[in-house]
């Protein structure tokens, strides 16, 4: 498995962790659970956002990986 595929795994992966923290902070009965979910899903945008930076500059660097 090559890093450009090991990236874009973790990028879903963390896309699908976003997505439930986000879906938890919608039904969560406690206020602080409620918080705690946004707030960690915000944290992860900010990982998100490095990650696709980091596919763009390998996406450069290897250009057949473009599109994958």
């Amino acid at each position: 498995m090559t890093t450009y595929s090991k990236v874009k795994q973790t990028l879903v992966s963390l896309e699908g962790a976003k997505a439930t923290m986000e879906m938890y902070g919608q039904i969560a009965q406690d206020e602080q659970a409620r918080k705690t979910f946004r707030r960690n899903a915000q944290r992860l945008d900010v990982v998100l956002e490095r990650l696709e930076k980091r596919l763009q500059t390998l996406e450069f660097e290897e250009p057949q990986f473009k599109g994958f």
